[in-house]
């Protein structure tokens, strides 16, 4: 099954936001578990602030949608 762009979006900031963690845990501290945590949390989070984005923009750009119907800006 193909993947939409906003679950490709979400699955690359995951992966980003994943590195980023992983690289700034130090080596003595990197485990299996850990690095397992810090990939579902990338993503749980990336999945997160995206929704919430998208969520406010939608929100946003409804009420200026509204403003732009009555007439005025």
């Amino acid at each position: 099954m193909d993947k939409t762009i906003l679950e490709s979006i979400i699955e690359e900031v995951g992966t980003e936001l994943y590195q980023k963690w992983y690289n700034s845990v130090p080596e003595s501290e990197k485990t299996e578990e850990s690095s397992r945590a810090m990939s579902k949390n990338a993503f749980d989070t990336s999945f997160f602030v995206i929704k919430r984005f998208m969520d406010k923009f939608n929100q946003e750009a409804e009420a200026l949608k509204g403003v732009d119907d009555q007439g005025s800006i």
